[in-house]
């Protein structure tokens, strides 16, 4: 027999919503961070909590910190194994510039690794000081002062060595494990060697292919995706959250290097990419919306009201839209033009009923995709508008209103985070719509619940947006009074900080898997245990954009319309000043 709890489980999913809205739901009992409430805008230590939720386990690097990093590993390298810098340079290529495998394999066998990487002593072979040297590619005869040699000491004219280099260079990154021209010899040329023959634009161009090998070949490292961008990111491989966020300011995945898109994984992300640029939705839609000519099977389109339908040349074959037959036996007693009373027979006797079955499958399946992607879409744009929004409050804007409100702009930067809110939050919502798409058919119980969640998740966006974006017009063209403009902060600080709260647990959420409900549409959690805490709750109607409110002695209460946590002793919102 079931317990009391879960009896109580079993009904009361609306609990378990309000739950996940607290915070509640994200958490275990055991876990730290399961009192988390929502941050008061008079919180002393609000900086604290922001700073502390940036936390990075990643570092930003430009070009100049790129070479400094290179240069110290050659350094290292050269000490340690008392070698020149380009052979430095050459076995920190070889071993994807990590120092400590250049140290391992260099101590466990010298031998093996000079000749794997073409490490020779130059003083056993060494040209002669006067006479005249063949070259080995074109055999001419040259003094020693213009013939060059690798380590291996097989001569060849500068002139040779000169175009050899840049015919490698000109070719692409393998210019970095460039060998003696001599067939059968392995010895690696270097950068000395480089330097001292190239040309000027040839030279550059190898300091290029080196720096970028360090962060292509280093597992730590990868380059920025942004266009244009010239960093690196080195990143904390094991450190979770997998979201990096470049000084160009785009934000993409570490793992797979598309654009930041929590809470879905890669995988899911991946299929999504692929699908929006598949040719599956382009013969989905014609299969949907066209029909094959009974003749040629060529697939066509009616774009008229009629049913009489022509092929088009060579073809020309006339048939009727609704059965497919030919339209020479039709006339008034089959309907005419705009109907057939064959199909209509032949449908009652299933004669078509696989073909329409598969049409229709294909409408619906382009339906829901439509769907899906409109949404995603949409946020997308609505995304890059507040980007351009949030660039132009902090490089116009936010003087202006400074100005206006007579306040330093340090005093005004609660604008810009609820912005850079904005910004996240759109393109997390973006990322849930193909989280849902994906979400499996049969498992109604976690659809309904993420239905509902993002739908509550888009409410509280809108209002964000909507006070970030209309009212703040109204003291940027008006000059509104001191106290008016306070109340404002209170309210945009508000919403941003509950916002940022919903999402974050929204994310962790669906991170989650929605774990927390079980396949019959009740949390795998007992709203006693969760509750214990002396909290009362007052059930709200269900479904999307149902209101809701609760009390909570030890901490305040909540808005049933705004969802701010208001302090006990309030008797109305303090953001929406909606009475309690």
């Amino acid at each position: 027999m079931d317990s009391e709890d879960d009896m109580h489980d079993a009904n009361d999913v609306d609990s378990y919503e309000e739950d996940y809205y607290s915070g509640d739901a994200m958490y275990s009992d055991d876990d730290d961070d399961a009192g988390y409430e929502f941050l008061h805008n008079d919180s002393d230590d609000s900086d604290d909590v922001i700073v502390s939720r940036q936390q990075k386990n990643y570092t930003i690097l430009k070009e100049d910190d790129i070479r400094e990093c290179q240069e110290e590993d050659i350094t290292t390298i050269c000490s340690v194994l008392s070698v020149s810098r380009d052979y430095a340079c050459m076995l920190l290529r070889s071993y994807n510039w990590n120092v400590s495998n250049v140290h391992e394999a260099w101590f466990a066998d010298e031998d093996k690794v000079r000749k794997a990487v073409g490490l020779l002593d130059k003083g056993d072979a060494k040209l002669p000081k006067a006479g005249e040297l063949p070259c080995g590619i074109c055999f001419e005869s040259y003094p020693p002062r213009k013939i060059s040699s690798a380590a291996c000491g097989h001569p060849f004219c500068n002139i040779c060595w000169t175009a050899y280099i840049s015919t490698s260079i000109n070719d692409g990154p393998g210019c970095l494990t460039l060998r003696c021209p001599t067939p059968s010899c392995g010895a690696a040329v270097g950068v000395g060697m480089v330097n001292k023959l190239s040309s000027d634009e040839d030279k550059t161009k190898y300091r290029r292919y080196l720096l970028r090998s360090y962060i292509e070949d280093n597992k730590k490292t990868k380059w920025c995706p942004a266009p244009g961008c010239d960093c690196a990111i080195e990143f904390e491989i094991g450190s979770g959250n997998n979201d990096v966020t470049c000084h160009c300011s785009y934000s993409f995945c570490w793992n797979c290097t598309e654009e930041a898109h929590r809470p879905v994984d890669c995988e899911t992300v991946s299929k999504w990419i692929r699908k929006n640029s598949a040719e599956s939705e382009n013969m989905n839609w014609i299969l949907a919306n066209s029909k094959p000519c009974p003749k040629c099977k060529r697939p066509i389109e009616k774009n008229q009201g009629c049913m009489h339908m022509t092929c088009n040349p060579p073809c020309k074959y006339e048939f009727c839209w609704l059965c497919l037959g030919q339209w020479s036996d039709h006339g008034e007693r089959t309907g005419g033009f705009y109907a057939c009373n064959r199909y209509e027979s032949a449908k009652q006797e299933g004669a078509y009923d696989e073909s329409e079955r598969r049409r229709e499958m294909a409408k619906n399946s382009l339906e829901r995709y439509t769907h899906y992607y409109e949404r995603w879409a949409t946020n997308q744009s609505s995304r890059q508008k507040a980007l351009a929004d949030l660039n132009q409050m902090q490089t116009v804007h936010l003087a202006k209103l400074s100005e206006k409100q007579c306040q330093p702009e340090t005093q005004l930067k609660f604008i810009l985070e609820a912005w850079s809110q904005i910004v996240e939050c759109r393109r997390v919502l973006k990322w849930t719509y193909a989280y849902g798409y994906y979400l499996p058919e049969q498992e109604q119980a976690k659809r309904q619940f993420f239905e509902y969640l993002q739908g509550e998740a888009e409410a509280g966006l809108e209002r964000l947006h909507q006070c970030a974006e209309k009212e703040l017009n109204t003291y940027l063209n008006e000059d509104g009074s001191q106290e008016e403009f306070n109340n404002f902060r209170t309210k945009l600080a508000g919403l941003t900080s509950v916002t940022r709260n919903y999402f974050e647990n929204l994310v962790r959420a669906l991170e989650n898997g929605l774990a927390d409900v079980d396949t019959h549409g009740t949390s795998s959690k007992t709203s006693s245990s969760k509750n214990g805490a002396g909290t009362s709750k007052t059930k709200g109607s269900k479904g999307k954009g149902s209101t809701r409110s609760w009390t909570d002695d030890s901490s305040g209460w909540s808005c049933d319309q705004c969802t701010y946590m208001n302090p006990k002793a309030a008797t109305s919102c303090q953001i929406c000043n909606k009475s309690r």
